[in-house]
């Protein structure tokens, strides 16, 4: 892969101001007119935005640098190397595994790419249950607009992968409603190991495009150092505290740092960021913070073909169906998204259940296996309430997300709407990713076998990539902790841009959800710090 361009190695050599926080020997003090914690799709789209406006910026990543050479698009490199908690981060109790990234571009480096705009019904409920009337799909298409341009989202036309494939032949013969999925990519070689890090630089990750950006002018990164909490004084947010990681980046070096400006923009992500904002005490005279935090709680239905269908090649997602959002209520039983996740052994093997030979027999179908997922809409229903953003003992977050009969009704209807969709395709077998699922090789059978199902934590598994919630945007300050462009109520110079402003779940992978959104609010921060208006990035 020598041919490869690596943006970031020729940045550095040319004298990008990037520093390793585990290769500090003494404490640091540092000062800017902003300081930016996290780099994914909210802190980088807002540091090309500062910095181009003038603006001297501080990112501070917990996670390495790992730039385009560096990914070896092998899954044991990658979960430890670029996920939270080596890609096994979990709720408080156990029962939901959390997947997101944790290096420079955050998740954006290691997601499947799949682009969509906020629903209209998201932004519908959001304007009559939370107040925000300025959020409007006209006021954010342009918004969206511009990061569709600066990040290459367009349309997929290279022909679907098998494992997409099925989802679509299901759908189609069902009559249920699909179509595809646009992709922030340029010059995709289809390899489909995007969750491991691109190798080509084709993704447009936050790694390869707004980062570079605002470091070529002048912005200064750290990474593998720990925002651990923010100093107040009258009012206003006056320094972060951060500590040094060691080389391998799970535990802090001793040597700490502390960073001062003018103003301080959060975007660590919908766990990290609260979590920081409890640790530093944050004012919360209404007691919002860290609630309604929401996952899209995720059913797996696995399928064995009749013919391969490597589930590893080829882009990963590039099918979806709304149809099972779209004919729900907003605030009625969960609606879901369908998916189709891509398959690579470790994420497989650890998805599905079962023990010993059972299990074995399973993986033994590696290659003819399909899966299809389906994303629940948290947040809507009265009784969706979502989670708590929590701190440990040691101050490390931890997320308690309670499971009720609304969500797993959800979860039966979305199981027995994907084993149809594969029995339709031409499944042989299917298996409801569930410990007391043995497979069917029906659809009278897994109908009535799914009816049957003890739903409950730990015996139904459930998973989520998406994170959203626990510093939520509300028009006034009880009912939420920012306003709609991510102002901190109680504290005047912080901002925060992150997909923890979502007051409920998205509806839809949220990555282009808040690259409009912080865009936005990031040109907004812009105008008032600079005096002047700011041009657009593209």
């Amino acid at each position: 892969m020598s041919d490869v361009v690596d943006v970031f190695r020729e940045g550095m050599a040319l004298g990008w101001k990037v520093q390793d926080g585990s290769a500090l020997t003494a404490d640091l003090t540092a000062e800017a007119d902003v300081v930016i914690v996290g780099t994914g799709a909210g802190g980088g789209v807002t540091a090309e935005i500062l910095s181009s406006a003038g603006l001297s910026v501080i990112l501070v990543e917990e996670g390495p640098l790992r730039t385009t050479r560096d990914f070896e698009l092998k899954e044991s490199r990658a979960y430890p190397d670029l996920y939270q908690e080596s890609a096994a981060r979990k709720t408080e109790d156990k029962a939901i595994n959390i997947l997101q990234g944790r290096s420079v571009g955050g998740s954006t480096t290691v997601n499947w790419t799949s682009s969509f705009r906020t629903p209209p019904a998201t932004l519908g409920h959001w304007q009559s249950r939370f107040g925000l009337g300025r959020l409007t799909v006209e006021a954010m298409q342009p918004w969206f607009e511009l990061m569709e341009r600066r990040l290459g989202i367009r349309p997929w036309t290279t022909d679907p992968n098998a494992n997409n494939m099925v989802l679509a032949r299901g759908a189609e013969k069902l009559g249920i409603s699909f179509a595809g999925i646009r992709r922030n990519v340029r010059g995709c070689w289809n390899l489909g190991y995007c969750g491991m890090g691109c190798i080509t630089g084709a993704k447009q990750s936050m790694l390869v495009t707004t980062l570079p950006g605002a470091l070529a002018r002048g912005a200064r990164l750290f990474h593998r150092v720990r925002a651990q909490r923010l100093l107040f004084e009258a009012g206003r947010a006056t320094t972060l505290e951060c500590e040094a990681m060691d080389a391998q980046g799970m535990h802090p070096s001793g040597v700490r740092l502390r960073l001062k400006a003018r103003h301080f923009v959060l975007a660590g992500g919908a766990i990290g960021t609260p979590a920081l904002l409890l640790r530093s005490r944050a004012p919360d005279p209404y007691g919002r913070l860290g609630k309604r935090t929401f996952l899209h709680p995720t059913v797996v239905s696995a399928a064995i073909m009749p013919e391969a269908v490597d589930g590893y090649a080829g882009a990963p997602q590039t099918i979806y169906s709304d149809h099972f959002l779209e004919v729900a209520p907003v605030d009625g039983p969960l609606g879901y998204k369908l998916e189709a996740p891509p398959l690579h052994p470790v994420l497989f093997s650890t998805t599905t259940q079962g023990f010993g030979a059972e299990h074995l027999a399973l993986l033994k179908e590696f290659r003819h296996a399909h899966a299809l997922i389906a994303l629940m809409r948290d947040g809507f229903h009265p009784r969706s309430e979502g989670g708590v953003v929590k701190l440990r003992g040691d101050g490390s977050p931890v997320l308690d997300y309670p499971l009720n009969d609304v969500v797993f009704d959800g979860a039966r209807r979305a199981l027995a709407t994907m084993a149809e969709i594969q029995f339709a395709a031409g499944a042989r077998r299917v298996v409801a990713v569930h410990e007391d699922c043995k497979g069917w090789d029906t659809w009278a059978e897994a109908r009535a076998g799914i009816a049957a199902l003890d739903l409950q934590p730990f015996r139904l598994r459930l998973v989520s990539a998406h994170v959203m919630g626990g510093c939520g945007m509300a028009a006034k300050p009880e009912e939420g902790v920012v306003d709609d462009l991510g102002r901190h109520y109680q504290v005047e110079n912080l901002s925060v841009v992150d997909g923890s402003v979502f007051p409920t779940s998205i509806g839809a992978n949220p990555q282009l959800s808040i690259y409009g959104l912080a865009a936005r609010n990031a040109s907004a921060l812009a105008e008032r710090l600079t005096g002047r208006a700011v041009m657009p990035l593209v």
